[in-house]
């Protein structure tokens, strides 16, 4: 189970109504940050993700509209005495750019920072969970990044009852893979199932790619940029972003579960018409504003 919270939604600038790219994913406690866009910082405030439970810092490329907000945030960091480490992942070749932005204001840091500079593949592994990074295209060297829990083995229900499996039982055969009833040996494999981990992809910015729709394959949760509406697809492919249309073949291709539109040109205030198009692709899709959260049990 894990929440997701858009803190900022709009591309390149803010505007009245969105800040810039970030969005926070909280799992088991913790946070994790998909970019962090200038302003992301006063974004936590505003919706509720503490600033304090971030350990980890994954961007997608360094333009600024997805990075400056990190040398503000550190600071915070430090302000209220923070002690834990915190690690910032970033593609291959943005070490420069990462580090100018904690040290340009030569600002003491009272904490860890570790930096990881990435390349396709898995990139953080946890007790329940892995973060990959894969390629994207756009003017500059982009990553997306999916998020998955682990498979998890599940009890059918049915099955113990009706085999007698009950109280202390289920710890043994969770323990040695089998248990004895009435002198036959059951296996944990013939009460169980596999229950598929839950999967977060984030995409932005970027063309739509085949890769893209294989990273995100069957995932719950896939958001997507689109910049721009259909009818500016020439637009698109100039700037290496996409429309609405594109991103929902994404996610079609894909088989996800929802599709979230994302990275709002500034010239839609009103993102009806992109929804739409996509909608008309792919119907289970939303459009992100600033505050939306999502929650995937």
């Amino acid at each position: 189970m894990f929440k997701i919270t858009f803190l900022g939604t709009s591309g390149s600038a803010p505007t009245k109504e969105r800040g810039l790219s970030s969005v926070a994913l909280q799992h088991e406690g913790t946070v994790m940050l998909f970019d962090c866009g200038e302003g992301t910082q006063r974004q936590m405030q505003l919706f509720g993700v503490n600033i304090s439970k971030v350990k980890h810092i994954f961007i997608t490329h360094a333009h600024a509209d997805h990075v400056l907000g990190l040398a503000g945030l550190l600071r915070t960091m430090s302000l209220y005495h923070r002690q834990d480490p915190l690690t910032v992942y970033f593609p291959d070749g943005y070490q420069n750019v990462i580090e100018s932005l904690i040290k340009f204001d030569n600002a003491i840091i009272g904490f860890e920072i570790i930096l990881k500079a990435v390349k396709p593949g898995t990139v953080l592994r946890g007790e329940d969970f892995s973060v990959k990074a894969f390629k994207l295209n756009h003017s500059v060297t982009s990553y997306g990044y999916s998020f998955a829990e682990k498979d998890k083995t599940k009890f059918i229900a049915e099955k113990c009852r009706k085999l007698g499996i009950k109280g202390e039982m289920f710890k043994e055969i969770s323990k040695k893979g089998h248990v004895i009833i009435k002198g036959e040996r059951v296996y944990l494999k013939d009460v169980t199932e596999q229950e598929q981990g839950k999967k977060f992809v984030y995409a932005t910015d970027t063309r739509p790619l085949a890769s893209t729709a294989k990273a995100a394959q069957n995932a719950d949760i896939l958001v997507h940029e689109t910049t721009y509406e259909d009818r500016l697809s020439k637009l698109a492919k100039e700037r290496k972003h996409s429309t609405s249309a594109e991103a929902a073949q994404i996610a079609k291709k894909a088989k996800v579960a929802k599709l979230v539109l994302y990275h709002f040109s500034t010239r839609y205030k009103d993102t009806s018409i992109l929804l739409n198009e996509a909608k008309a692709i792919f119907p289970n899709s939303v459009a992100a504003y600033d505050g939306m959260s999502i929650t995937v049990k």
